[in-house]
């Protein structure tokens, strides 16, 4: 079995959260997915599992925190900055806020950062590693 990710987030809504992820690029997998939890895929190896408060409450006693505060961003990796873009816009339009922090340009990398409904942070990056700068490690 390859390596993968599930990443596990606790919702308030589950279905408005999986019509978020769906209007941003994720798609369901329903063998995972019942009345308290979602898998939504975002590659073969990354996945992220939406779950009731209930539901998260089975997992561990540790609170839910406020959708104010920021515990983790998560990056993702993009084919395009359209692509970018356009995740940033399917946010705003279905219940995620986007350019939570500041558009990062540095030309080789471009990336803005999300909110989804539950105030959960992603990082939406593109980057084109022969653009990168080389660094001069002689010193």
């Amino acid at each position: 079995m390859s390596r993968m990710i599930f990443v596990n987030l606790p919702v308030t809504n589950l279905e408005a959260s999986m019509a978020f992820y769906k209007s941003i690029g994720f798609e369901n997998n329903p063998h995972f997915t019942d009345d308290t939890a979602a898998c939504m895929v975002w590659s073969e190896a990354i996945n992220v599992m939406l779950l009731t408060h209930d539901k998260w409450r089975s997992f561990t006693n540790r609170p839910v925190p406020p959708s104010t505060s920021s515990e983790v961003m998560l990056a993702i990796s993009c084919d395009s900055r359209e692509m970018v873009d356009a995740m940033n816009e399917a946010a705003a339009e279905n219940g995620g806020t986007a350019d939570i922090n500041p558009i990062q340009e540095l030309g080789f990398m471009y990336n803005r950062n999300l909110a989804d409904p539950d105030g959960h942070v992603w990082e939406t990056m593109w980057m084109d590693p022969a653009s990168m700068p080389v660094s001069d490690s002689t010193g």
